[in-house]
């Protein structure tokens, strides 16, 4: 959906306004090298986003929460995202709307375990690729299509991408196509693998499109999470957008780990205390940065029968007149994994996970209840760096930004940032 220029001057307008609280005097989080006062209408240029796993709001920020960094630490340095959701169960489908704007498939819900090619039948009026399958053809453009037509730089840096080669390859890592994914699952450290290897291609949206892997672009910008601190380390090498796919351990997906560790929040949160003040050091971040740390989902209920059966529900809520596509049937939907275990989605939602945003730009300890999606990330990112379209859903009529009004809001409600567009 082609944006509107009003809604963009609009949102530079506002930014330029309601920073000024934020950055007025230096608070947690904010680095002295953070924009002055004379700066402060100036945009954010670099945005990171950090992908977790598999949690819901409450377990993740309530009062036991195992990951005290992430759910008290970092919201008093930033912006808590209290009414964040995810768009699907299992994994697949979120990212693929992170990046895209585009509807989950029977496929990308199940996580495509088999790296199969999408058959496009049609392209629905609000950009919806109509079809079976899980690579989607080039034709279906992605965020980093849109920052390359644009001169933006972008980089996903990927957990153990490469750490064991017969799987995949550590730039641009993904299974041959229309062939068994043997990265569903981690690989323990052996001989052969020092180091094991915690890497799922499902948690790494880019190779799913075929506008990035079949360009030179995807062995240059798809690359292990340890090329980060080198591209830290100046502005000029920090990319526009930055993508961090941890590895099934430090994303919190696995518990216990292949490698020994704890895993689920406690290594997520070790994790983020490793990462996060690093990003928070670089000249980039310092300068014009944001940080999103988001979970892809909210965690499944498993409960188990009198007789044995294991019974596995997803409740699929979901926020923000979210549609489920033009790919799935009705819901519920049940699924008999084995003769003692069903998988039940009550709806296609993903479920309330929450999110933080950190940025010199923000007030500090700041709590917004604005229901947002992964939709709404994307067309934030899409403000942010001025695209000239949302992507699928990104350009959902009502859908909010987390900086911007609906083009329809506009005229008739004021802003007010994270409080979306608010009658006054």
């Amino acid at each position: 959906m082609m944006k509107s220029c009003k809604t963009a001057l609009l949102f530079a307008a506002l930014l330029a306004v309601l920073v000024a609280p934020a950055i007025a005097s230096p608070g947690p989080g904010n680095s002295p090298n953070a924009p002055d006062r004379d700066d402060r209408g100036q945009r954010i240029k670099h945005v990171f986003v950090i992908v977790l796993e598999n949690e819901g709001f409450d377990v993740t920020f309530g009062a036991t929460s195992k990951a005290p960094f992430l759910s008290k630490t970092l919201p008093t340095q930033g912006v808590l995202l209290s009414q964040y959701y995810g768009t699907g169960h299992v994994s697949l489908d979120n990212y693929v709307a992170m990046l895209s704007g585009q509807a989950g498939t029977p496929q990308t819900r199940n996580d495509c375990t088999t790296y199969a090619d999408f058959i496009l039948t049609g392209v629905t009026p609000d950009g919806q690729a109509i079809g079976t399958g899980c690579v989607y053809p080039s034709t279906i453009k992605t965020l980093p299509d849109q920052l390359n037509a644009i001169g933006k730089t972008w980089r996903g840096y990927m957990g153990d991408m490469g750490n064991d080669p017969a799987r995949e390859s550590a730039t641009c890592g993904h299974p041959d196509l229309n062939t068994i994914d043997h990265t569903q699952a981690a690989e323990a450290p052996s001989v052969a693998v020092p180091l094991g290897d915690q890497y799922a291609s499902r948690h790494d949206p880019f190779v799913y499109f075929h506008s990035i892997i079949d360009s030179p672009d995807c062995g240059k910008n798809v690359v292990n999470l340890n090329q980060l601190p080198q591209d830290l380390a100046h502005e000029d090498t920090t990319p526009n957008f930055v993508f961090i796919t941890p590895n099934l351990c430090d994303d919190g997906h696995d518990a216990p780990c292949k490698n020994g560790q704890p895993g689920g929040l406690v290594s997520a949160d070790a994790f983020l205390q490793k990462w996060i003040p690093m990003i928070m050091a670089s000249k980039a971040y310092q300068r014009d940065g944001l940080i999103v740390i988001n979970f892809d989902e909210s965690g499944l209920t498993i409960s188990a029968s009198a007789g044995g059966i294991l019974s596995i529900t997803a409740q699929g809520q979901f926020c923000c007149n979210q549609q489920p596509g033009p790919n799935l049937a009705p819901f519920p939907q049940t699924t008999n994994l084995s003769p003692t275990v069903s998988l039940t989605f009550q709806d296609y939602g993903g479920d309330r996970t929450g999110a933080v945003l950190l940025s010199p730009f923000l007030k500090p300890g700041t709590v917004s209840d604005t229901p947002f999606n992964h939709y709404s990330l994307l067309k934030s990112l899409e403000d942010i760096f001025d695209t000239d379209e949302y992507l699928g859903y990104a350009g959902q009529p009502g859908l909010v930004g987390f900086f911007g009004c609906t083009t329809s809001d506009i005229s008739t409600k004021d802003h007010d940032l994270f409080s979306g567009c608010v009658n006054r």
